[in-house]
């Protein structure tokens, strides 16, 4: 398998049991349909010292910059390319809150389109943000905050520190457009659990039926919990308020052990057990090392030819084995005190707790990503 053969160092994370807390609905579920929306735009960085975008191969700068003079009554004559150094295209993207008004800021990021070296010290020009139905919601401009830099020299070495080519701006947009809320018109509300779990669900519906009076809520699956709410906008924000501030313990994470096959992270959580087992693990080293050596015939009037000889050493090395016995239902902390005992790196535990699934003597789930 290739967890035998990966050579990277493996980082072995251990969840410490704890007694699961309450924890206030707001931290573990959300309000269905109040959300963020994604905005986009397009526009031009100005200013730049030098670092713009090389107009030979970035022409929808140029293009862009011609259609900005238009605006202004300004034509540039046919067959003419100016030379932007100083000019930049950008993508500008954010997120609007939901029940932002208009008049209101929010914050902006800008990243480079084309070939620009640094937007550092530029300026973005007046430039509509967009949502998916292709309506201008925000109007974004100011000067740029870039926390990278970059240095170049003659002959051809570079330091970069960060990434310069992307930056924000704070309070870089103006709204324009209020998305429209259902939020005042709704007779219900709809809580969504961030992790679907039905005893969570449950848990959330006793809670607030205990508050509120039975039959106040109830769970739709293990995601969604519908709550009857007050008839007027005030009244539901109070209603809501108080909603977000109870207290649930959420049900504990399933049985599973998570590794990353990239960095070599292992995550196991703490209702992991292991049925009773025995595991020996040892691993079989084999090296080939190349020792070439040089043949020169004997003799001045010899007519052989010197060569290269290849010569080989194979050495074979098998590491101790160790064995050890699982008693049933051990837990994670015993099962790591155990691996630990016997030396076992998390490369070796990995390979221990793959075997023990595929016997069937692991109650856990799996997981590589």
């Amino acid at each position: 398998m290739f967890w035998q053969r990966c050579l990277l160092p493996l980082l072995f994370i251990i969840l410490i049991p704890f007694n699961a807390s309450a924890e206030r609905i707001k931290d573990i579920a959300s309000v269905a349909g109040v959300r963020d929306n994604i905005l986009v735009g397009y526009g031009l960085i100005v200013g730049l010292d030098g670092t713009g975008d090389q107009t030979s191969q970035t022409p929808f700068t140029v293009q862009s910059f011609k259609n900005m003079l238009q605006q202004y009554g300004i034509v540039l004559p046919a067959g003419v390319t100016p030379q932007l150094k100083n000019v930049a295209a950008v993508a500008i993207h954010a997120d609007l809150p939901p029940f932002s008004k208009p008049g209101q800021k929010i914050d902006i990021t800008v990243s480079s389109l084309g070939n620009s070296k640094s937007l550092r010290g530029g300026s973005l020009l007046m430039a509509p943000l967009k949502g998916v139905d292709g309506k201008i919601y925000a109007i974004a401009q100011g000067n740029l905050i870039v926390g990278g830099f970059g240095i170049s020299g003659s002959d051809g070495s570079k330091v970069t520190v960060n990434v310069p080519s992307v930056g924000r701006i704070p309070s870089g947009a103006t709204i324009e457009r209020e998305v429209p809320n259902p939020f005042a018109d709704m007779n219900k509300i709809v809580l969504n659990l961030n992790r679907g779990d039905f005893t969570t669900a449950n848990r959330v519906v006793q809670a607030i039926n205990n508050e509120l009076g039975p039959d106040s809520a109830h769970a739709l699956d293990s995601v969604s919990i519908q709550v009857l709410t007050p008839p007027t906008t005030t009244q539901k924000v109070e209603f809501v308020s108080f909603l977000e501030n109870l207290k649930v313990s959420p049900d504990s994470a399933p049985a599973r052990i998570v590794i990353n096959s990239r960095t070599g992270t292992i995550v196991i959580t703490d209702d992991v057990r292991v049925k009773r087992a025995a595991v020996a693990h040892g691993n079989l080293v084999v090296s080939v090392t190349a020792d070439p050596i040089v043949s020169q015939p004997g003799g001045s009037f010899n007519r052989g030819t010197t060569a290269v000889v290849g010569r080989d050493r194979i050495d074979i090395e098998q590491q101790d084995s160790r064995m050890f016995l699982f008693r049933p239902g051990i837990s994670l902390r015993e099962l790591v005190d155990a691996v630990n005992r016997v030396g076992a790196a998390p490369g070796d535990l990995v390979a221990m707790l793959e075997a023990l699934k595929t016997s069937g003597s692991l109650t856990a789930e799996l997981i590589v990503i």
